[in-house]
């Protein structure tokens, strides 16, 4: 039965197939590692999001500040940020990741429905560091290739991955990639519902042989990192807690201490 995730993993084809990721700006690419960042942080690896509507929320916030935003970012101490640039459903664009390329220094994760190599050559040339994809989609079909495939190709263009699961059984077939980081989401993207112990539920069951662990959505508080990073994840995605904000500065310097 098809369920949300089939639906973004569609709208993405089309809009693949409009030339969007065609359009990308041709610029220079310096890489910056979100693996190394993360590791030397010496206080809550907070990995900021920048998105403005999202398919649960609807309209977040307005994008006519990108700039200030990533700079409070930045000097609220987050280790890095990542930017959707899927336009149909979190009204995200190409522009506005080169707009904060352009302000800070940190890595930048490209988060959106990759699953094709042109996605993967945007990223590189819109200047990101990392990019996010979403092993559910390779297992239903929808990725050109295996999902290996193109964590070989996001390699070759000197590009680290961030490969999203939700499951145990997605988990451990992640851990056998050459993903950089795997990332556990929170949030059911079949469903959209959102519970906090799904991290540390398979954390529990295995190990994460070394690579590090992202904990993605539904993180609010610096006691929900800490619940986090007692269960073994290694480092927080957090959007909506930080874009709800007047004070996102204020909101990452309090997730980021949190210990």
């Amino acid at each position: 039965m098809a369920d949300f995730l089939d639906t973004l993993a569609q709208d993405a084809q089309a809009t693949i197939r409009d030339g969007y990721y065609a359009a990308a700006f041709e610029g220079t690419h310096t890489s910056r590692s979100l693996t190394k960042a993360i590791l030397a942080c010496t206080h809550a690896p907070v990995i900021t999001e920048i998105k403005f509507a999202s398919p649960s929320r609807g309209r977040i916030r307005e994008d006519s500040e990108v700039e200030r935003i990533a700079s409070r970012l930045q000097k609220g101490g987050a280790v890095a940020i990542s930017i959707l640039t899927e336009p149909k459903h979190f009204e995200g664009s190409l522009s506005t990741f080169i707009r904060v390329r352009a302000q800070v220094d940190l890595p930048l994760l490209m988060k959106d429905i990759l699953l094709t190599r042109a996605q993967v050559d945007a990223a590189t040339t819109i200047g990101a560091d990392a990019i996010l994809l979403i092993y559910a989609l390779f297992e239903r079909g929808y990725g050109e290739g295996e999902a290996e495939d193109l964590i070989d190709y996001a390699h070759a263009k000197d590009l680290e991955v961030l490969l999203e699961t939700h499951t145990e059984a997605e988990f451990a077939s992640a851990l056998d990639t050459e993903a950089d980081l795997v990332g556990i989401n929170n949030r059911d993207l079949r469903t959209f519902a959102v519970d906090l112990n799904t991290t540390p539920r398979i954390l529990q069951t295995m190990s994460s042989t070394g690579k590090v662990v992202v904990s993605e959505s539904g993180i609010k508080t610096p006691a929900d990192i800490r619940f986090l990073h007692a269960s073994g994840a290694q480092a927080f995605l957090v959007g909506s807690a930080i874009m709800d904000v007047d004070d996102v500065e204020g909101k990452v310097q309090e997730l980021v201490m949190a210990f």
